[in-house]
């Protein structure tokens, strides 16, 4: 099981601050009286915020990172982020291999499928359920079978529908297909955006 990211503790982010502020105003080859007059922040706090002795505060940082030309990040050292990586153990659902890519539990879920070639072995029975399916094929071909319509998709086509409507999935082909699936469990449809013509 991945490790969950704990940020370090405040106080610990704020202590870096000090060596950073003294770190631009050498960088930049200035004295504390001339980041005092461009901020306005007297020279006594802009050392005692440079050594550790102050608690930096907004009303201290904002003119400081104006004054610098930096972020206020760049001040104020945001945490690194966590793992970003979803690592979803993949399952068999009735010979489907699912791969789960989302880690919420409700939801639109995302899943990449590998139909195993020539899957099912029998006729398949169309079902219903609530929800509404979005599909994108990666690789290989599959059936759709959409009430009394059939389709056959191939790499790069894309599909969505209502999962009320009756619906199976085949692989009848000689090579897997692999999947990209994103269904949401009370209807919600994908909302593609794109950018306008010229």
């Amino acid at each position: 099981m991945a490790k969950t990211f704990e940020p370090p503790p405040v106080d610990d982010v704020l202590d870096a601050v000090g060596p950073r502020l003294r770190a631009l105003r050498t960088e930049r080859d200035l004295t504390l009286g001339a980041v005092s007059r461009t901020t306005g922040v007297s020279v006594s706090t802009l050392s005692r915020l440079e050594s550790g002795g102050r608690k930096p505060t907004l009303e201290l940082l904002l003119p400081l990172a104006r004054a610098y030309q930096v972020a206020l990040d760049d001040l104020v050292e945001a945490p690194p982020p966590g793992d970003p990586r979803v690592h979803g153990r993949p399952f068999d659902h009735n010979g489907v291999t699912m791969v789960p890519l989302t880690r919420q539990d409700g939801g639109l879920q995302a899943y990449k499928q590998v139909f195993p070639p020539r899957w099912p072995d029998v006729q398949p029975e169309q079902k219903v359920h609530d929800g509404y399916e979005w599909l994108y094929v990666l690789s290989g071909r599959l059936r759709l079978l959409l009430a009394a319509r059939d389709f056959v998709l191939s790499a790069g086509e894309v599909v969505e529908f209502d999962t009320r409507v009756p619906h199976a999935l085949t692989n009848p082909f000689p090579e897997p297909a692999e999947v990209l699936t994103l269904f949401g469990p009370q209807g919600e449809r994908m909302h593609v955006r794109a950018r306008p013509k010229a």
